[in-house]
């Protein structure tokens, strides 16, 4: 699994800013008022956002890469404390239906194998009156990420590879969401100053979730065309942009 592989350097190649964490949990107590429920990460990672909730709350964690649980476990900032974690598929949950007050999707529907599979599973172990959270990190549309995003999926397309997924799987899961929830509140969770680069992009676009189920020959290819236009476009693959970014959240209560 690509996701084995990289768990090492995974928040190395994707950090987030010290306190993006505890702001999140934050915003999401703040909506919810909770206290002493259950918590349901989907596509916990290594714990870069659950490691937040770890010392407070009655936090489970699930992903399907055991490696990227196990660089959670390790973690220093958890001081000891266990998190309860479980390997599974989020779209086949081994837990009993409404059991969760709060339902985690950080960073996880847009590159989902079937969003409406994966939300499907998170509503079913959903309480009533429980909440679902989908958050992710929001870049500019002009800045070096988006248009390197963008320009790969032309040099997909004119190797003849068309994907599903990604933003517009993003915008249709949260409409869907939308659509079953008593109450939507969209918010910015934390935001601030980083700079990008083509080479800080490349790197990290190798242990893509979409990405990574393409042939190895495919992505090759893509990632050598894709870094010939880069260098054109931004001067140097190496060159650093500043951009401003922020972590939104969408919480739905059921």
């Amino acid at each position: 699994m690509g996701f084995d592989r990289t768990a090492p350097s995974f928040d190395q190649d994707r950090p987030l800013p010290v306190g993006v964490a505890e702001a999140i949990r934050s915003a999401i107590q703040t909506q919810l008022h909770y206290g002493g429920e259950w918590i349901l990460d989907l596509g916990a990672g290594t714990g870069r956002i659950g490691k937040a909730f770890v010392p407070g709350d009655r936090y489970v964690g699930v992903d399907l890469s055991i490696e990227m649980l196990r660089q959670f476990a390790r973690k220093r900032e958890l001081n000891g404390i266990a998190p309860f974690l479980v390997q599974a598929d989020g779209e086949f949950l081994p837990f009993p239906n409404a059991v969760f007050r709060v339902v985690l999707l950080m960073q996880v529907v847009t590159g989902a194998r079937s969003w409406r599979a994966l939300l499907a599973e998170a509503l079913r172990v959903l309480c009533p009156g429980g909440v679902a959270a989908v958050g992710r990190v929001r870049v500019p549309e002009d800045g070096v990420d988006s248009r390197l995003k963008a320009q790969l999926e032309a040099v997909l397309l004119k190797m003849g590879i068309e994907r599903s997924g990604g933003q517009r799987a993003g915008a249709a899961a949260l409409a869907w969401l939308q659509s079953k929830a008593a109450r939507h509140t969209s918010l910015i969770a934390a935001e601030w100053q980083t700079s990008r680069s083509a080479a800080q992009f490349l790197a990290r676009h190798q242990t893509g979730s979409r990405f990574v189920m393409l042939p190895r020959h495919a992505q090759d290819e893509a990632l050598q065309r894709l870094s010939q236009w880069a260098s054109a476009e931004f001067g140097s693959l190496e060159a650093e942009f500043p951009e401003h970014h922020v972590f939104g959240l969408d919480v739905f209560q059921f």
